[in-house]
C-alpha cells in the first residue's frame, strides 16, 4: 500500500488538501505517509475520513515533540521496514503476554493492589460495548478535540485506522514494543470490539475515540486490564491503580495512550 500513495493523492480531486508533501522514512524506502505543511484545521480530520472508502487514506492528527515538534513526523523518524503486518497476532494473546510483562514482580504486595481485583491473573478480554453513536461520526466530533491547533494532518493508505500505526512506521511505544504491528494487532480489535477508532499520533502518544466505552464498574474494570496490558504506563505512571483507572474510562469517548 505504501508504493500506492502518490498515485492515491494524485487522483484526489483539486484543492482536496492544503500544501503539504510526502516524507521519506529515515532508513530509507518509499514515503509512507502525506503531511500537511501547516497545522490541521478543526474539520479537515472529518472531511477526509468521510471520504476514505474512495480515496484509501486514512487521516491522522500528527503531533510531535513539544520540545523537538520536528519528531518523528516532520524529519520522517520512522521505520516501516521494521513493522510487521497485524495480520500476524492474536490480540488475546499479545493483551496476556502485555499483562505478565508489565507487573515486574509478581510477589510485590505493591503490585497485587495496584492491580485489584485480578491480582497477577490475567482476567481475559473484556466483552464488547454497546456503541451509543455510529463509530465514524463520532470519530469525527472527537476529532476536533484532538486538533489542538499544532497538530498536522496527515494521510496513510490503510485499509483501516489501526493498520496505520504500523504502515507509517511509527515507533513510540519502543518500551515495550519496537513493532507496532503488535500494537496495530491490539487496536483492531479494540475497534471491533468498542467501535473504536485511530485519530491522533503523537511522538509516543496515541488518542483513539471510542464510540462504545465501558458503563459499568465491573466492564471498565476489565477494560483497563486490557490498558494495562497495552501501555503499563497509563497506570503506573498515571492514575495509580486500575480500579483508580477504570473510574476514568467509564463513558470516555476517548482513549490517550503514552508509552514513556
Amino acid at each position: 500500500m505504501i508504493t500506492e500513495l502518490p498515485r492515491l493523492l494524485a487522483a484526489l480531486p483539486a484543492g482536496t488538501l492544503p500544501a503539504g508533501r510526502l516524507v521519506t522514512p529515515e532508513d530509507g524506502g518509499p514515503p509512507p505517509y502525506w503531511l500537511s505543511d501547516d497545522p490541521a484545521e478543526l474539520t479537515s480530520w472529518a472531511r477526509l475520513r468521510a471520504r476514505h472508502h474512495e480515496t484509501g487514506l486514512w487521516p491522522l492528527l500528527l503531533s510531535g515533540l513539544s520540545c523537538q515538534e520536528d519528531r518523528p513526523w516532520i524529519v520522517g523518524e520512522v521505520s516501516p521496514a521494521r513493522m510487521s503486518s497485524p495480520d500476524r497476532y492474536d490480540a488475546a494473546e499479545l493483551l496476556a503476554e502485555g499483562w505478565a510483562g508489565g507487573q515486574p514482580d509478581e510477589d510485590d504486595p505493591e503490585v497485587q493492589e495496584i492491580t485489584l481485583p485480578f491480582g497477577t491473573r490475567w482476567p481475559g478480554l473484556a466483552a464488547p460495548g454497546a456503541p451509543a453513536d455510529p463509530p465514524d461520526e463520532l470519530a469525527d466530533e472527537c476529532a476536533e478535540f484532538v486538533a489542538d491547533g499544532r497538530a498536522r494532518l496527515g494521510l496513510v493508505p490503510a485499509a483501516r485506522g489501526a493498520d496505520t500505526l504500523a504502515l507509517t512506521g511509527w515507533t513510540g511505544p519502543m518500551n515495550i514494543t519496537g513493532d507496532t504491528g503488535k500494537i496495530a494487532s491490539v487496536v483492531r480489535s479494540w475497534e471491533e470490539r468498542f467501535g473504536a477508532r485511530v485519530i491522533g499520533v503523537g511522538f509516543d502518544t496515541l488518542r483513539l475515540s471510542v464510540a462504545a466505552p465501558p458503563t459499568t464498574t465491573e466492564h471498565a474494570l476489565r477494560v483497563a486490564a486490557e490498558h494495562f496490558a497495552f501501555c503499563p504506563d497509563n497506570i503506573w505512571q498515571g492514575s495509580g491503580t486500575l480500579a483508580e483507572y477504570a473510574d476514568e474510562i467509564i463513558g470516555a469517548n476517548i482513549w490517550v495512550f503514552w508509552w514513556d
